[in-house]
């Protein structure tokens, strides 16, 4: 089965879109299609016309981190347009910038529809950027975590003696499967978020400053390994209704590094009907002012 040719085809759409004009090249009267000609594209990325033939025609189907950037600069390609190029030819995207302590509006939207289950935003590297009022009702005011930087890993590795804290948050959130378990899951995430972000000082700092503070962080980071934090299995044991056994479900937005953390019960549990009780509770109070330089949202009411 032939395999299909995403690259040239992507290649070649964007080639034909691009008008010379725009591309500060001469136009001339005598052209069939509006867009660049191959020989034009090629000038322009300082490619041979017959290389840029074989990559439409699926010819040459491993170009170079260089020539994909080159093409991509030539194209006037978007961010998400230049990063769709790179991994249609096998290619992790260029790694650049820093991660996002900000809330995007979408993220805000999708918060307020969800006010009847708790929901928490985090950047990238897992900074705490964003929660409603359910999650402040579930899992307590996250002003009272004790988080250094808001980060949920500089609070799960903070130094107790060596071990780790009785009580991540307001109160103790364990996981089903053992401590072990959900520090793997966190930092083999946070990895590929250093990896996506190489000049970002800030996270190099956080990083650094856990790695001398938490020697079971150091252990975790040597072993090297990497995975998207999508979901686990949550046991809170709240002040007011006890025990609540919950789904945690990572939601990512398209066109947004940030995470989206939403606990669920399952339908017709003891959990769920704890949590409606809670609904009732839940606080409306505004959270006090982020620190300088920090974008935080306010929690939504319900």
């Amino acid at each position: 089965m032939a395999t299909t040719n995403y690259f040239g085809v992507a290649l070649r759409g964007w080639r034909e879109r691009l008008s010379p004009s725009e591309s500060g090249l001469p136009t001339d009267g005598d052209r069939r299609l509006k867009g660049l000609r191959r020989e034009e594209l090629a000038r322009l990325a300082g490619l041979s016309v017959d290389y840029v033939v074989r990559l439409e025609q699926g010819r040459a189907r491993s170009p170079s981190a260089q020539v994909v950037a080159a093409l991509a600069r030539a194209l006037r390609l978007n961010s998400a347009e230049r990063d769709h190029l790179f991994r249609c030819a096998n290619l992790l995207p260029p790694a650049t910038g820093e991660v996002s302590l900000r809330v995007p509006a979408r993220a805000k939207k999708l918060m307020d529809r969800m006010a009847g289950t708790p929901v928490a935003i985090y950047a990238a590297d897992w900074t705490l950027i964003g929660w409603n009022a359910m999650w402040t009702a579930v899992i307590g005011d996250p002003e009272t975590y004790g988080w250094p930087e808001r980060n949920l890993v500089c609070g799960m590795f903070r130094s107790v003696d060596g071990r780790r804290p009785e009580a991540i948050a307001a109160w103790p959130v364990r996981d089903r499967d053992g401590d072990e378990a959900e520090e793997r899951a966190l930092v083999a995430d946070l990895r590929m978020t250093a990896s996506a972000y190489p000049t970002d000082t800030r996270l190099a700092g956080l990083i650094e400053r856990t790695l001398h503070a938490s020697p079971r962080f150091a252990r975790l980071w040597s072993s090297g390994t990497v995975g998207a934090l999508a979901e686990d299995h949550k046991i809170v044991e709240h002040p007011l209704v006890g025990s609540l056994d919950l789904d945690l479900e990572v939601l990512m937005l398209p066109g947004a590094d940030i995470r989206i953390v939403t606990y669920v019960p399952a339908p017709g549990t003891d959990a769920a009907r704890k949590l409606h009780d809670l609904r009732g509770q839940a606080p409306v109070d505004a959270l006090p002012a982020p620190s300088a330089g920090r974008a935080m949202a306010r929690p939504l009411t319900t």
